[in-house]
Parts: C-alpha cells; sequence; structure tokens
C-alpha cells in the first residue's frame, strides 16, 4: 500500500475514531482532511458525501434496532432536504465559469458552516436546556405547521449538506431538538441518522455525476473508518463528554476562519 494510500486509510480510521466517541465531527473533519491531502474542494465534498452515506447506514441498521428512529420526521426532513439537494446540484452544474469558481464558491461556503457547526457544539448544552424550558411553546404550532418547519428544516440542511458535505450531524441535531424538545435524545440522534442517509447518498451520487469524486480516496476512507467507529462506540463515554467537545468545537473554528479568511 502506498504511503498517501495509508494516510487515507488513518484519515478514516481517526473520523470513524472520533464520531463513534461523540457522535459528531464526520464532515466537519473528513472534508477539511482531503482538503490537507490536496484534494480540491468541489471532490473533497462528494467523496465525503458517499462516505457519509455509507458509514451511516450501518449506525441506521442499530438505531432501527433499538427503536431510536421517528420515521415520520425522518419523512418530513427528507420531503425537503432531497429535492433542496438536487436543486444546489442543477445549480451547481449550471454554474456560469470554471472549476476554480466553483471551488472558491465551495470552499468559503465549507468555511461558514464549520464555524456555525462549532458553535453549535460550543453551546449544544445551552440550546437543550433553553428549548427544554420552552417545550410548551411547541404544542402552540398545530401539526400542519411543525411538519411545514420541518421540511423547511431539512431544506435547509439540503442545501448546506449538498454544497459543503457538512450540517447533518450537529446542526441537524440541534435543529430537530428546536423543533421536538420532547423526544428523547437518543431519538433525536437516530432520527437525524436515518435522515442524513438518503440525504448524502443523493448529494454523494450527484457530485459523482458531476465529476466531483475520488473512488480511490472513498475505498480507502472507508477501510479506516470501519475499525474507527468500531474502537471509538467502545470507548464511548471514557472521555469526559465536557473535555472532547471543546476540542472539536475550536479544531473547527480555527479550520472554519482559515478558509473563510
Amino acid at each position: 500500500m502506498e504511503v498517501g494510500s495509508m494516510g487515507f486509510v488513518v484519515a478514516g480510521m481517526v473520523v470513524g475514531f472520533i464520531v463513534g466517541m461523540t457522535g459528531v465531527g464526520g464532515g466537519s473533519l473528513m472534508t477539511p482532511i482531503l482538503l490537507w491531502f490536496g484534494i480540491n474542494p468541489a471532490a473533497a465534498v462528494g467523496t465525503d458525501l458517499l462516505y457519509a452515506a455509507i458509514t451511516k447506514a450501518g449506525g441506521v441498521f442499530v438505531h432501527q434496532r433499538n427503536s431510536n428512529i421517528d420515521w415520520k420526521v425522518t419523512g418530513w426532513l427528507a420531503a425537503g432536504s432531497v429535492p433542496a439537494a438536487a436543486l444546489t446540484l442543477l445549480a451547481l452544474a449550471l454554474l456560469p465559469g470554471d472549476q476554480q469558481a466553483t471551488n472558491t464558491l465551495i470552499k468559503h461556503a465549507l468555511g461558514i458552516v464549520l464555524l456555525l457547526t462549532a458553535l453549535a457544539i460550543l453551546f449544544k448544552k445551552q440550546i437543550f436546556v433553553f428549548a427544554s424550558r420552552h417545550a410548551g411553546d411547541r404544542f402552540h404550532l398545530s401539526a400542519g405547521r411543525l411538519n411545514a418547519l420541518t421540511v423547511l428544516t431539512g431544506a435547509v440542511l439540503g442545501f448546506m449538506v449538498t454544497l459543503t458535505s457538512i450540517g447533518a450531524g450537529a446542526l441537524g441535531t440541534v435543529a430537530l431538538f428546536l423543533l421536538y424538545p420532547l423526544m428523547a435524545t437518543r431519538r433525536l440522534v437516530g432520527t437525524e441518522i436515518a435522515h442524513a442517509v438518503p440525504l448524502t447518498l443523493v448529494a454523494g451520487l450527484g457530485h459523482a455525476g458531476l465529476g466531483n469524486l475520488d473512488w480511490h480516496v472513498l475505498g480507502f476512507l472507508l477501510l479506516g473508518s470501519l475499525p474507527g467507529i468500531f474502537l471509538g462506540s467502545h470507548l464511548s463515554g471514557r472521555v469526559p463528554d465536557a473535555v472532547l467537545r471543546p476540542c472539536l468545537a475550536v479544531m473547527l473554528l480555527v479550520i472554519g476562519t482559515k478558509l473563510v479568511v
């Protein structure tokens, strides 16, 4: 195995390990790592999207066995995210200019979403406390309005994830908690993972159709991610969450700022 290929295996293992321990950080870490390896922004996003779709499919199987998925909410999210992903892909295909312009757009969008993700991770506890205190507000919404807000949330996530490969984890879970504050956290996580699979699959295949995917790199990332997720999941809880999340958030703030500036 070449040194470069081994680097991708190690990257997949490291990201898988962190995701297994914290539940977040997949796209927000993998895409910047691929940029660091010299992969162009468009190909980095496309490769990470398909990587996420394949790895999270296993998570859906586990969460479904534990009854941690609200398929109704997943359906409403997908009703907004999948069409938004298709429209975003169409816009990228029709974007005037050369590949460099597309890469620049994706790079800056990536930086902005990284900063938002970092803030969501840093203030996740405060957001959850706020939502819990105002849980009663949820009942002032009719079922139709709540469903419409869920579709709109899915559309926003679909746009962000397709353009940057980031947002389906931390941002998606926080958004769901604000909409459904009485839903158990395990079901929030399971529902968002279930929603992320069709979204990242459609977006990833779309990027592949645009030529924005490196199958060689994808294979080596998956080779490392499977044992990484296994190890991280088994060690989850042994390292204090109060230590892990701030470290991850600060790292994303630094990377996001560098990409934007």
